[in-house]
């Protein structure tokens, strides 16, 4: 990769043939959740096959689209960073509420096109509560990222959440497989070879695959060769008051996982998020959704899985993931091109998803590494935090007997713990202390008052 000493990583450019398989190795690694949310959602709403088909091809393409106009940006939209965009899993249960009591895809479809409105109008709002997220909250946040997402790479190693084999030995030993592969790539192979060893990791799952049983390419020849998505395919959007208020709760989470998201990305890049630029990705999210609610699909946000492949490969280029939203663009143009990556089995997927998603938790652990925690609460936040946001991804029926409102925000394990460790944050390191506890603080050495400067001072050194 060539590089310049007044041009930043993320700006670089790898040459083409670079570009390509680095690209199409982050298409691999978020394909199965790209394609998770229409399936689920199609699914509970009983569409036909071929209705089925077209959400997925269609979800393809807004993905390849929202994941150029984040890496590229134009305008005030793109926080310009390598993110992949993908549908968020916040939104299904209230999406399959909305279409089972009797309002249908069309329903769905107006409440998105609100959502993302209103995340374009909120955007600068979030942008300044970027002081909200020193390095003690940041690294808490990554960190129950990647540990959130370890149960995803976990399922699909044994096969994939509902399969009749799941369990089966012989699908932890091809992820066994792909993981050794990932590993030894990394450990042994050339510095570029290194960079995609998830992609030969993939491959070489895929080889042994093939042989062994575990693929089914059926799919590939039922799948048309050309498909587009036309605006409105499944009706005229309806906007009702209910389904909109629903969604609005989700896009609070979108947008909360998201900043998430940005500011980690921002860390393993090494180009701090600023109020601004956060603003942008965050204005871009709601765009994608807007387009989402069009062109057939769904709400969108930035993809946490790919944050973990950034920092495992150090690829830093945003050119390199928008390569794969141009490849995202292709499969959704080209429905049978998409029925071959769809045909990659769930424990190759899994074998390579366990190195990335622990890359990212690993990040978190370096951030929090650069945090104080002598002296003052910090302990007590990280620990809180994260026990609170790893509830939902441990026991995930916690919070059946509360209200939907409440479920779609603490259901997911990350904004759950994001908004902890904010508040949490704001109550042990911003309110004054009380004077007994500086008294016994001084007369036993300890630092006062300094727990918010313990948090706040690394903030420079880390990014």
């Amino acid at each position: 990769m060539a590089t310049t000493a007044d041009v930043h990583p993320v700006d670089e450019i790898p040459p083409v043939r670079q570009l390509a398989a680095f690209g199409l190795q982050h298409v691999l690694a978020m394909y199965a959740g790209a394609v998770a949310v229409p399936l689920i959602v199609g699914g509970a709403l009983k569409l036909s096959p071929a209705d089925l088909a077209y959400l997925i091809t269609a979800d393809l393409l807004v993905c390849g689209i929202a994941t150029l106009i984040q890496c590229v940006g134009f305008w005030r939209f793109g926080v310009r960073l390598p993110i992949m965009q993908g549908c968020t899993f916040a939104a299904v249960s209230p999406m399959v509420l909305i279409g089972t009591t009797g309002g249908g895809l069309p329903a769905i479809y107006g409440s998105v096109i609100v959502a993302g409105l209103a995340i374009m109008l909120l955007a600068p709002l979030f942008g300044r509560l970027l002081r909200f997220f020193p390095p003690l909250v940041t690294g808490t946040v990554i960190l129950i990222i990647g540990v959130s997402l370890l149960p995803v790479a976990g399922n699909w190693a044994a096969g994939g959440a509902g399969a009749k084999d799941f369990g089966e030995p012989r699908n932890l030993a091809l992820a066994g497989f792909v993981l050794a592969v990932v590993l030894g790539v990394q450990r042994f192979a050339p510095a570029f070879l290194s960079r995609i060893a998830v992609l030969l990791g993939i491959a070489a799952g895929l080889a042994v695959a093939v042989p062994f049983g575990f693929t089914d390419f059926s799919g590939v020849g039922d799948a048309d060769w050309v498909g587009v998505s036309t605006p409105f395919h499944f009706g005229t959007p309806e906007f009702r008051l209910s389904a909109i208020v629903s969604m609005l709760v989700v896009a609070l989470v979108t947008m909360t996982e998201t900043t998430g998201d940005l500011i980690a990305v921002g860390e393993l890049t090494g180009r701090k998020v600023e109020p601004r630029p956060l603003a942008d990705g965050l204005r871009a999210d709601g765009l994608s959704t807007v387009l989402g609610g069009v062109f057939n699909t769904f709400p969108y946000t930035a993809f946490a899985q790919n944050v973990g492949l950034v920092g495992m490969t150090r690829v830093r280029s945003r050119w390199v993931v928008a390569a794969a939203g141009g490849i995202l663009v292709l499969l959704g143009l080209l429905p049978k091109l998409g029925a071959v990556v769809a045909a990659i089995p769930a424990p190759v997927l899994g074998g390579a998803g366990l190195v990335m998603f622990g890359t990212v938790a690993a990040s978190g652990l370096r951030t929090l590494a650069r945090v104080g925690f002598q002296g003052n609460d910090n302990l007590t936040v990280v620990a809180v935090s994260v026990a609170i946001g790893l509830l939902p991804v441990g026991v995930p029926t916690v919070y059946a007997q509360f209200p939907d409102w409440f479920q779609t925000v603490m259901n997911s394990g990350i904004s759950a713990g994001c908004l902890s460790a904010i508040v949490l944050n704001l109550l042990f390191n911003h309110l004054p202390v009380r004077r007994s506890s500086a008294v016994g603080a001084q007369s036993a050495g300890l630092p006062v008052g300094g727990g918010e400067e313990a948090v706040e001072q690394p903030r420079e050194e880390t990014v």
